[in-house]
């Protein structure tokens, strides 16, 4: 039993013994140590930025802005001439100025109505939509009637009852410059609004006459005058000036064959003389040629400080036929 006790003893310490120096060998646990405090942190102070570094090298050009398609109607290009018939039926008249030194009556109208006006016209187109045009206007006629009261006309003087003829003849010529105002950029728009800036030169000459007075005596010789002259009844006179003009015209192309057309101009000078005219027309167009049908005004007094003016408003139709070189 003794035996049995001893062997189950030795048996126990064979069986154990591997695990003992694994189970010494390990280290006690680790004591760990008392927490400190966290350190006070201290805000970040605001850093300045660096300074921005001038940069070198040439910028790049911006790209190109579009195009804005710029349509010329017809006549806005290239140059024209004209050609135009008017038919005024008002008469211009003469009065004594400020400058006469007699007391005698003239205030007269001119007699007789032209059969027509005639007018021509050259222009060129100037830039873009502008142009500049020349326009000439001739208009005269004649007639007769019998005065009523005693007249001074001229250095003639008329007594009451006297068959007198009459004659005239207008001139008017004008250059002007046509400057488109608006729109701009035109684009593609039908409408033009356009200043006109002009220089003009008007001419008026009438003269008078009595047929139906004695020239000779019952002999047949020649009657003379206080100078020895042969007596004569005519006599004639004319009054001319040059004027600045400024005006407005405006312009419908409602197609390319077909355009509308209005203008307005003028100049006066107080107590002196002045100016005015005015049109509206119609235009047709095939290839080259313009077909215009239309009416026309002009207004004019020569200046009332000298010892006779001549003064008239004549208005009426017209036509005239362009030809466009483009």
């Amino acid at each position: 039993m003794k035996i049995f006790s001893s062997g189950f003893l030795c048996l126990s310490l064979l069986f154990f013994s591997p695990a003992w120096p694994a189970r010494a060998q390990q280290p006690p646990p680790a004591t760990q140590p008392p927490a400190t405090p966290p350190a006070e942190q201290t805000p970040p102070q605001e850093q300045t930025p660096p300074p921005e570094q001038t940069r070198l090298g040439i910028r790049p050009a911006p790209p190109p802005l579009p195009k804005i398609p710029d349509v010329r109607q017809p006549g806005e290009t290239g140059y024209w001439i004209g050609i135009m018939a008017w038919f005024p039926t008002e008469s211009p008249t003469i009065n004594k100025g400020h400058g006469a030194t007699f007391t005698d009556a003239s205030l007269t109208t001119l007699q007789g109505t032209p059969k027509f006006a005639e007018g021509a016209e050259i222009g060129i187109a100037l830039g873009l939509h502008n142009a500049l045009r020349l326009t000439y206007l001739d208009a005269r006629a004649s007639g007769n009637f019998t005065n009523t009261t005693d007249l001074q006309l001229f250095s003639q003087t008329y007594t009451a009852g006297t068959y007198l003829t009459t004659d005239y003849r207008v001139q008017h010529a004008k250059l002007e410059f046509d400057y488109l105002t608006w729109p701009y950029p035109v684009e593609s728009r039908k409408f033009r609004l356009k200043t006109i800036w002009a220089v003009q030169y008007t001419s008026i000459r009438n003269g008078f006459d009595a047929p139906l007075l004695p020239l000779t005596d019952s002999s047949g010789n020649p009657l003379l005058d206080s100078s020895g002259n042969p007596l004569s009844y005519a006599d004639s006179g004319s009054r001319w000036f040059i004027s600045p003009m400024l005006g407005l015209g405006v312009a419908e192309y409602v197609s390319r064959h077909f355009r509308l057309e209005a203008n307005a101009s003028g100049f006066a000078i107080p107590h002196h003389n002045n100016i005015w005219d005015a049109d509206a027309s119609a235009n047709i167009r095939y290839g080259h040629l313009e077909f215009q049908i239309g009416a026309k005004a002009l207004h004019f007094q020569t200046s009332t400080k000298s010892d006779f003016f001549m003064k008239g408003t004549m208005a009426a139709a017209f036509a005239g036929l362009r030809w466009y070189s483009q």
